[in-house]
């Protein structure tokens, strides 16, 4: 009974962080790892999804961690977080109408008559990605608003859509086997970028019955991009695009049935059918937080230099379309138990461990986890442009994202070029683990450590390779290897332990690679080796940064610069760029004009072959 009393009085008179610090150990073990996963990856924090009410139960589990350990806070204002503002949402605003006229009765009496005025959220819905505005003139209708060189296909052909709007196909014609060699085409950022480039105003997306059987508009939803689509547009029921062909007898069944059968171009160039349409969409802007906990070196020669240890704590909540979802039609909680709570424990766990092992760092450990690396590197980016400690100190960093998924000893790890010491200092460690080591040159990727990269700070990330539950609900703390990713976390420590104490820092090299990966790298026939900056919103696509010895280099481009026209294409966001890319072959060399500090210049870049 006396230490039942004992133990109740010691509860209410140490703080909680306090009594769980009295309870910690020195050694990374797997029931703590397994605890961070559960907690992180449970129903409780709905996914995680950055400036949700999951993220932040998430990011203060992580803070109270650091605290607990005895971690200096390294925010904003002596606090463990640092905040930054992003696009979360987009919103119908007050101001969209869409009237359509018809003009084909030549007498003055009913010229510009109204005849129809569809209905918001019912006959029509602008998209995510429409820019705001007001058009008023002709449409057209141009099939599938495809232009396929390759296979002898162009949808606007026999149709001039100058200062018109025109209606467009979701998806790509013909079957599922011909609907591959049109899938690049497909997308509405796509259809919107090549509807722009021949002088349209408005693009209109309608649905085929083929596609789906339920004639229901899209959802307006955000689809994290870095910028509008610089025209207005809208989707549009079947019903509505039936009514406003209705006496030219096309419907949209007929019209479909016949491209896809043929494979041969449509389109509709009756003049006299006008519109008047108006869009105002609202960005909605929400708040991410990066955890950020610090140890302090001993040694006065190197205690100002820091190694950083990273992992994103962000999943992407519920799903759905635009979230990056391999199952997009379910609506459920994604648990991100590997992607990336793993990463997190593992970063949890090191944190704890270097506290007791304080006494014989030479240099400064930062621990961070990050927010919004689903949506962009959106926490790493804002991180290195707006640094606690001084960006310069940082001697490496070391990221882990998915490393619970250990599966024949198989540990995959990035950046092993980016320094003159990662070779040998992997492999010296190995000999104790003895993983099956698949070692990538590469400091630029699809994870937080690229944001640092572009920096020049030498980077190492830690990766147990994709799983059949990546990016599913079915991502849950018991589908992971706990021995396995204890066996990593406790790798990465020996690594992080010889990089805090050695004689000198890693040299950062420059990589020279011409494999592109991740986003710029997809449908593409030709290489640039740009290296996109997915957390900056600006009229334009920034790069953060240029591959060595890549086309992009080779023409003078450098982190910071800001394309705003490739080749005959304007550039407003990271889409029109990309699809600007599409219209090339290798060896052609393409006037790139780019925005550097408020100057405007023109580079030429010879487009190499992509392998």
């Amino acid at each position: 009974m006396a230490k039942k009393i004992l133990y109740i009085l010691l509860i209410f008179i140490f703080p909680i962080s306090i009594w769980a610090q009295l309870q910690r150990t020195p050694d990374i073990t797997i029931p703590e790892l397994l605890e961070h996963v559960k907690y992180l990856s449970s129903d409780k924090l709905e996914g995680r999804k950055t400036g949700t009410a999951g993220a932040e139960l998430a990011y203060k589990f992580i803070a109270e961690e650091f605290k607990s350990y005895g971690l200096l806070p390294a925010g904003n204002d002596n606090s463990y977080f640092q905040k930054f503002e992003f696009v979360s949402e987009i919103r119908l605003g007050l101001k969209n109408e869409f009237k359509i006229s018809d003009l084909r009765d030549s007498s003055k009496k009913n010229r510009d008559k109204v005849e129809l005025i569809p209905t918001l959220n019912q006959d029509y819905l602008p998209l995510g990605f429409s820019s705001d505005g007001e058009f008023s003139g002709e449409i057209v209708f141009a099939g599938y608003g495809i232009v396929s060189p390759e296979n002898n296909y162009d949808d606007y052909k026999d149709v001039n859509v100058k200062d018109k709007a025109v209606i467009v196909v979701r998806g790509a014609p013909g079957n599922d086997s011909t609907k591959r060699v049109f899938e690049k085409y497909s997308s509405l950022r796509y259809k919107a970028n090549k509807a722009e480039e021949l002088g349209a105003k408005a693009l209109i997306v309608v649905t085929s019955e083929k596609q789906y059987d339920k004639d229901e508009l899209m959802k307006l939803s955000y689809d994290r991009s870095t910028g509008r689509a610089g025209i207005l547009v809208i989707n549009i029921t079947r019903a509505l695009f039936n009514k406003i062909f209705a006496n030219s007898e096309h419907t949209i069944k007929k019209i479909t049935d016949n491209i896809d059968s043929s494979i041969v171009p449509y389109t509709i160039k009756q003049a006299g059918i006008k519109i008047f349409l108006k869009v105002e969409l609202n960005e909605v802007k929400s708040t991410g937080v990066n955890v950020l906990g610090m140890i302090q070196g001993n040694d006065a020669k190197y205690k100002h230099e820091t190694l950083i240890l990273g992992a994103h704590y962000d999943h992407i909540g519920y799903g759905g379309e635009n979230s990056g979802s391999l199952k997009p039609d379910t609506f459920a909680i994604h648990p991100g138990a590997d992607d990336n709570a793993s990463g997190v424990s593992g970063l949890l766990e090191l944190a704890q461990f270097f506290i007791f092992q304080r006494d014989s760092l030479k240099r400064s450990m930062l621990f961070i986890a990050f927010a919004g690396e689903e949506m962009g590197l959106l926490g790493s980016g804002y991180y290195v442009k707006n640094p606690t400690i001084p960006i310069e100190s940082s001697i490496a960093m070391l990221n882990f994202d998915m490393i619970g998924g250990l599966r024949n000893k198989k540990l995959i790890i990035y950046g092993m070029g980016t320094s003159t010491i990662f070779d040998s200092l992997v492999k010296k460690h190995n000999e104790d683990a003895k993983f099956d080591l698949k070692l990538n040159s590469d400091g630029y990727g699809p994870s937080d450590h690229s944001s640092f990269y572009s920096k020049q700070i030498p980077v190492m990330h830690f990766f147990t390779d994709l799983n059949e539950y990546y990016h599913r609900p079915s991502d849950t703390y018991d589908k992971l290897n706990y021995a396995g990713l204890h066996s990593v976390v406790q790798f990465v420590s020996s690594i992080a332990l010889d990089l805090s104490t050695m004689q000198e820092k890693p040299k950062y090299l420059v990589v020279e690679t011409s494999r592109p990966q991740g986003f710029m790298g997809r449908n593409m026939r030709v290489y640039v080796g740009t290296i996109p900056d997915f957390g900056e919103q600006v009229d334009g696509m920034k790069i953060s940064g240029v591959r060595a010895g890549s086309p992009a280099a080779n023409a003078g481009l450098i982190a910071g610069d800001v394309i705003i026209k490739f080749g005959k294409v304007d550039v407003k966001n990271i889409y029109d760029y990309t699809y600007a890319i599409g219209e090339y072959k290798a060896g052609d060399v393409v006037d790139v004009i780019i925005r550097r500090n408020n100057e405007l210049l023109t580079l030429k870049v010879t487009l190499e072959k992509r392998n």
